[in-house]
């Protein structure tokens, strides 16, 4: 069974279900549509419902858990029969062939992408780079002809002429209206609406309800193309023969009496155009068609009715020598070169069929007879098929086979098929018959050759069924259930309606692409003979061959179902999903596999999840009490009924929460003595590197600051090694400690007066730096000023005295500063004043009056100095009334330099000795002020009221 998925997902395999009935089995796969679990199986079938939204299992991580794993080691997939296939491949060297079936919209051509999305991912490197290369050359096949890959039948191109309601046409029509650019439309004359050349119907080329993006798909479809090598012309014809067949869906014809009469005969230019020939051959192969008479040749007019199907007939067959040709060319090009049977062994391969299912609509035509018919043949085939793998396995594990009884619809292939009595049969003769036939005369016909058939009837034949209508329907009592046909259009769509007339317009195109598509266009109407099978034929020795084909293969299968007809994520609309069920024989698929053994695994297999060998196997069962469920084969275990299983699996469950619990805790004392180990190794490693940098460090400082004595600059312009990050508060206080001896000697001898000049200095420095370049610290700072006679040579005697009455009457013990100075007051007014700083108080002095003291103002009521940051020498001393004092310094100082600095240094110097809590509250209110005030009238009254809010 598959594994890991609990029960409340349903039953992964539909083989497991309690009971074999319609009901349990639409249960379990509504329960795992609901829960997400698209997929499940019935044996080695997958059955697959369209999820209508995007799934993240499909990534590389998904891949790898499914590649080299047996069918049951995991949830069911796509990619688990994808590996399946592949490795009867390999493995047993046989070719594989995977059949995918569903109605329309089911998703069966998805399953088809994914599932060569994976053979391409497990292929082993040296052939991986081939797959993706066909992948990608295959890649535009998938895009524009999803409904015809690979196999392309008469029923297929039905859908170029009529679509159901809701559904599209080939992808290509829409891409190409989509994707092709506004210049080249309007060069093949593109319009939005085509008619299909079925005439009561319309397909919209642009499908705005659809969520294909079909412009970003035209463009991988051409992108493919030009990567397998196709030329801009051939890329050119493909587009004009997608164009004409939408042309012809827009072509009406009208009749005046007898004459028939093309409607809107401005196309037939354009499809001359399109199809390289004359407007005039163009119109006559419509109209007209050619027949030999002996020696005579005659022109014979189309009626109404013929004109349509020879238009009809022209669209199916230019599609599909299109595609014919696509698919020649591909194959040109991936066919492997110098293979050798000798050297490369046998050449084995694995199909991918992607098949229409079986349909019933209202109106059952010709086209959907043949659908059901191809899928009857399938189904018999399916049946026979797994019958046959059963019965083979069974013989090669030595299991005695029992007879399965099951439904047998070869006598429904044969009412369609069988020679001389089938409806093919029947419907050939009726076209071949001279005169007049009509449907009514087939039907007629049949209703003789099959009155005794158990799957056939009409009202004819049974006359109280009002569900027939008279000379038109008859049904079929299909495997899948009852279809009523109507044979109206039967004698028409099986008769070649191909006519040569077609076969040589094209062929005499001046278009070398086109002209090779339809090589017996080279005829004349008096060589052409022998008489064209009916499409019937045709399509019935087609379907002989392909049955045929996947008999010689070990087939895989993927049933795919459609949950809704809204696209919606969430519906699961029973009656659909059950009459789907129905037709695609699943239920009759799971009987089949019931009948025997309902699961098998091989020993080692059942070994891993249960016991070690046969002989344990054999015990193991046998003390459980299901020896009477079992068979034992030579390398596989055959269990009969679903409940063994169940049992087998809760038992082991319980049984591996205690194996699970011992393991942990024996593996995580494990873990955790290596994690300690590891640990203490790293640490005794990080300790000893420590230790390295460390001293290797240490050493590097030693040699490069060995010699700073005996250096000029005391090892200034040593380079200080990068320390490791455990040294770097360590290098901090090392480097802290080399400035202080470093400064430490440049200051060692000096006097006790230029130590006081040098703290200033640097108060200065420390304070100013980067507000000021004029701050002097390269000339000796002579502080008193106006007793120099350089500075005041007529005035320092009187200076001097002053000063020295002034110290005995205030006490101050020394002059910080003092220099002449123009004072400035509110109304812009300037004199000339002098500037006396003692240790005690401020002066200002009148120098006319022999330095005269103007006004004494006590340090400790001065709050703060503000000065600016330019060249000028304004200074203002903030006072606690106020009544802030403003001046200029002036005095002879030399170029680009000023006495801010010097009396910026002294104070700070001077307060840092007495009062240094002081000095920080000070040094915290100093302003610095732009010089632009200057420029203004009424500068100095600004300025004061800047001060004042500062």
């Amino acid at each position: 069974m598959a594994e890991h998925e609990s029960l409340e997902f349903g039953k992964a395999d539909f083989v497991l279900l309690d009971s074999v009935s319609l009901d349990e089995f639409m249960a379990n796969l509504k329960l795992r549509f609901e829960k997400g679990r698209i997929y499940s199986y019935i044996g080695e079938v997958v059955v697959s419902v369209n999820p209508y939204r995007a799934m993240n299992i499909y990534g590389r991580d998904t891949i790898e858990q499914y590649k080299g794993r047996e069918l049951y080691e995991r949830p069911p997939h796509l990619f688990a029969i994808a590996d399946a296939a592949y490795k009867a491949m390999k493995r047993r060297n046989k070719d594989t062939c995977i059949v995918i079936s569903g109605e329309s919209g089911a998703g069966k051509t998805e399953a088809s992408k994914y599932i060569m999305q994976y053979i391409a991912a497990i292929t082993n490197p040296s052939q991986r780079a081939e797959v993706e290369r066909y992948l990608q050359q295959k890649a535009f096949l998938f895009l524009s002809c999803e409904k015809c890959m690979f196999i392309i039948n008469l029923y297929d191109l039905y859908f170029i002429i009529f679509q159901q309601e809701g559904e599209r046409s080939f992808h290509s029509f829409y891409q190409v209206s989509e994707g092709l650019t506004t210049d080249i439309k309007k060069l093949f004359l593109f319009c939005q609406l085509f008619q299909t050349p079925d005439k009561s119907h319309q397909t919209c080329v642009y499908d705005s309800s659809s969520s294909i993006n079909d412009s970003a798909d035209f463009k991988a479809v051409t992108d493919a193309m030009k990567v397998i090598g196709f030329t801009t012309e051939e890329i050119q014809t493909v587009y004009k023969i997608l164009a004409t067949i939408l042309h012809l869906g827009n072509l009406k014809f009208g009749s005046d009496g007898d004459v028939t009469l093309i409607e809107n005969s401005k196309l037939v230019s354009v499809l001359g155009d399109l199809l390289s020939t004359k407007d005039e051959n163009v119109e006559k192969a419509l109209l007209y068609r050619t027949v030999a008479t002996g020696r005579d040749v005659i022109d014979k007019q189309h009626t109404h009715q013929e004109a349509s199907y020879g238009r009809d007939a022209l669209a199916k067959a230019i599609y599909e020598r299109l595609f014919c040709w696509i698919v020649g060319r591909i194959n040109d090009v991936i066919e492997v070169k110098n293979y050798d049977a000798r050297v490369h062994g046998k050449n084995t391969v694995i199909g991918v069929l992607d098949i229409y299912g079986f349909e019933i609509f209202q109106n059952n035509s010709f086209e959907q007879f043949c659908i059901n018919y191809c899928n009857e043949k399938l189904q018999q085939l399916f049946i026979q098929l797994v019958l046959k793998q059963e019965q083979e396995e069974y013989q090669r594990e030595g299991i005695p086979w029992k007879h399965i009884d099951y439904f047998n619809n070869q006598i429904i292939v044969d009412l369609v098929e069988q020679q001389h009595k089938g409806i093919f049969a029947v419907l050939d003769e009726a076209c071949m018959n001279v005169g007049k036939v009509t449907d009514e005369m087939f039907l007629q016909a049949l209703n003789g050759k099959l009155a005794k058939h158990a799957h056939y009837t009409s009202r004819k034949l049974s006359p109280t069924d009002k569900n027939l209508e008279f000379d038109r329907d008859f049904r079929i009592r299909h495997y899948a259930g009852d279809v009523v046909y109507s044979v109206v259009g039967f004698i028409d769509k099986n008769k070649d309606t191909l006519f040569q007339d077609f076969k040589r317009l094209l062929y005499n195109s001046s278009n070398p692409v086109l002209k090779a598509m339809w090589p017996e266009g080279k005829l004349s109407i008096t060589e052409v003979t022998k008489r064209p099978l009916t499409a019937a034929t045709l399509f019935k020795n087609s379907m002989i061959s392909l049955v045929e084909n996947l008999a010689s293969k070990e087939p895989y299968y993927v049933r795919c179902i459609k949950p809704n007809d809204v696209k919606s994520p969430l519906l699961f609309e029973h009656e659909r999903c059950k009459h789907q069920v129905e037709y695609l024989g699943l239920l009759e698929n799971v009987r089949v596999r019931r009948a025997g053994f309902a699961n098998r695994q091989t020993y080692p297999r059942f070994l891993q999840s249960h016991t070690y060998d046969k002989e344990a196997v054999k015990r193991l069962l046998q003390g459980c009490g299901f020896e009477h469920d079992v068979a034992y084969g030579k390398t596989k275990v055959f269990i009969r009924t679903p409940r063994t299983i169940f049992s087998l699996e809760e038992q082991r469950a319980e049984m591996v929460k205690r194996i699970v619990l011992f393991l942990q805790k024996v593996w995580r004392g494990t873990l955790a003595r290596m994690r300690y180990r590891r640990m203490r190794a790293a640490l005794i490693i990080i300790r000893a590197y420590r230790r390295y940098k460390v001293k290797s460090y240490i050493r590097e400082v030693n040699r490069r600051f060995k010699n700073v004595r005996g250096m000029k600059d005391h090892g200034k312009h040593v380079k200080w090694p990068t320390p490791p990050k455990v040294l770097r508060k360590f290098e901090e206080a090392l480097r802290n400690i080399y400035n202080r001896w470093w400064a430490w000697t440049l200051i060692k001898d000096l006097s006790p007066e230029e130590m006081v000049q040098i703290r200033a200095k640097v108060a200065t420095l420390e304070c100013l730096k980067g507000q000021r370049a004029d701050l002097g610290l390269q000339r000796a700072w002579e502080g008193n000023y106006l007793v120099s006679k350089k500075d005041s040579p007529g005035t320092a005697s009187s200076f001097t005295l002053v000063s020295s009455d002034l110290q005995r009457k205030d006490k101050f013990m020394r002059v910080l500063f003092s220099c002449n100075v123009r004072k400035i007051n509110r109304f812009n007014k300037a004199e000339d004043r002098a500037l006396l700083i003692t240790d005690r108080h401020l002066y200002k002095m009148d120098p006319v009056k022999l330095y005269k003291p103007m006004k004494s103002i006590p340090l400790y009521n001065v709050t703060g100095v503000s000065i600016s940051p330019g060249k000028d020498q304004l200074v203002v001393f903030h006072t606690k009334d106020n009544r802030d004092l403003i001046v200029c310094l002036q005095g002879m100082v030399p170029a680009g330099d000023s006495r801010i600095g010097e009396l910026v240094g002294t104070l700070l110097s001077h307060f840092k000795r007495s009062i240094s809590i002081l000095l920080f509250k000070m040094l915290s209110n100093v302003v610095m002020l732009n010089k632009v005030f200057y420029a203004h009238q009424n500068c100095m009254y600004l300025l004061h009221l800047l001060l004042k809010c500062s």
